[in-house]
């Protein structure tokens, strides 16, 4: 929209407020909680942006097709962030989680009845059972991705809105 010109001043205002709410409502200080996402000033100031855009009055080739790729852009952000908002809450089931953990701890209790009793089976049965619990503690991880030790990094907004404020 800076290449656009005076005209979309107001948009890119409204755009880097809204991104840092964004940020701010997505990445905040406490703990993430997905219902926030779903704030209503977040969909007034997404589609207060899509209504300036479309208010945008081109004069020129090259502003025509910068007023189309913004709007093709903010529908894609939309869409983006409906998608987020309904993949925010875990999406394993805890029965199925239950029923997981169970058939394992099954599984090496039969390796470790039925098998010898030496020190190279018990390393074996250690490193399978440390293999099997990190890739459930990996799939409960990845599976929030905005919460947990492992997340998603707000760096790449935050970039984005230092380049929004040039």
């Amino acid at each position: 929209m800076a290449s656009y010109g005076a005209e979309a001043r107001e948009i890119r205002d409204l755009l880097r407020q809204s991104t840092r709410a964004r940020i701010e409502l997505i990445w905040p200080e406490g703990k993430f909680e997905p219902s926030r996402l779903e704030s209503t000033e977040a969909v007034a100031a997404s589609e207060a942006i899509q209504g300036k855009l479309r208010e945008l009055s081109p004069r020129t080739d090259a502003q025509r097709w910068l007023q189309t790729r913004a709007l093709s852009l903010s529908g894609d952000l939309a869409q983006t962030r409906w998608l987020l908002i309904a993949q925010a809450d875990s999406s394993i089931p805890a029965v199925l989680l239950a029923v997981l953990i169970f058939w394992v701890a099954v599984i090496f209790l039969s390796f470790g009845l039925f098998a010898p009793s030496n020190a190279t089976v018990l390393a074996a049965l250690l490193v399978c059972a440390l293999s099997v619990s990190g890739s459930i503690f990996l799939l409960l991880e990845l599976n929030t991705p905005f919460d947990g030790a492992i997340r998603i990094s707000s760096s790449p907004m935050r970039a984005a809105l230092a380049q929004l404020g040039r």
